[in-house]
């Protein structure tokens, strides 16, 4: 029977690791083009470059990185370090026939939202104007630009290097005639009642862009994208009572349309993401 990669890893490694570590050995991986992403405890630390060669070479690898602290700051920064291969990470990732180019050591892509992305990609259509306020390096607008042809997407990003990514992905991806990148904080650039369609893809207390999304849509109405990490047993109330707030300060309402539970964040904590229509 042919052996799983992990498998193969644990097989070169333990010829070479303590049999007392072997337990510890990640399981899961982050593949980015060439690059993978491990989490190694501490007590691997001593044993990490070669580790990382064997993950390297079982997986196909030019580079393997270890996650040592999440994602920090506005910017949404990787705290990462190489372990193994070649410290030059900028690679061209695919997937759904989307490429990104990207450097992992530098920004942040979750292979947990791939089914998200997958479903943005055909969820507009050609006669939308829509608003990304978190766009990052086109995680969302790249897919819905490419497969749904709306009529515009303005691509919000604080980040420079995500910016950077996001303009040479616009080009990769032939959607210079669709999709806009603007570089800055959200509330000071995005652009107001234009849009159909808004996505507020952020993690971190993502209700205090809310009036910024309503601004955006048209008439402060049409459908929100509004992502949110929520205890599992106040999925939905919890962060439709922050959307229906900030609707009430426009005079507004909301429609639930669809509640998307996207991945486990933490222990009895998801990630979710809400469709709802702001209507008057």
């Amino acid at each position: 029977m042919r052996q799983t990669p992990f498998e193969s890893i644990k097989k070169t490694l333990s010829l070479v690791l303590p049999s007392g570590v072997m337990s510890q050995l990640p399981d899961k991986w982050e593949k980015i083009g060439t690059v993978v992403t491990i989490k190694l405890r501490d007590e691997l630390k001593q044993h990490q470059e070669i580790i990382g060669k064997a993950y390297a070479e079982v997986l196909d690898c030019t580079t393997v990185l270890n996650n040592v602290g999440g994602i920090s700051g506005v910017y949404r920064e990787p705290v990462v370090e190489v372990i193994s291969g070649s410290s030059i990470t900028e690679t061209i990732h695919t997937e759904n026939g989307i490429r990104f180019k990207i450097d992992p050591q530098k920004i942040m892509f979750s292979s947990g939202n791939m089914a998200e992305r997958r479903r943005m990609a055909t969820i507009s259509n050609r006669h939308e104007t829509i608003v990304d306020l978190f766009a990052g390096i086109g995680y969302f607008t790249l897919p819905m630009a490419v497969y749904s042809k709306p009529k515009k997407v303005f691509a919000c990003e604080i980040n420079p290097i995500a910016y950077r990514y996001l303009r040479a992905n616009v080009v990769l991806n032939h959607v210079t005639d669709i999709v806009e990148p603007l570089l800055g904080d959200n509330r000071k650039i995005a652009p107001k009642d234009c849009a159909d369609r808004v996505i507020l893809g952020y993690l971190k207390e993502p209700q205090v862009f809310l009036p910024i999304s309503l601004e955006c849509l048209r008439n402060q109405s049409g459908v929100l994208h509004y992502h949110d990490v929520v205890p599992i047993e106040s999925i939905p109330e919890l962060p439709l009572k922050h959307i229906e707030t900030a609707a009430k300060d426009y005079h507004r309402s909301v429609e639930l349309l669809k509640v998307n539970e996207i991945k486990s964040y933490a222990p009895g904590v998801d990630h979710v993401v809400l469709d709802v229509r702001i209507v008057e």
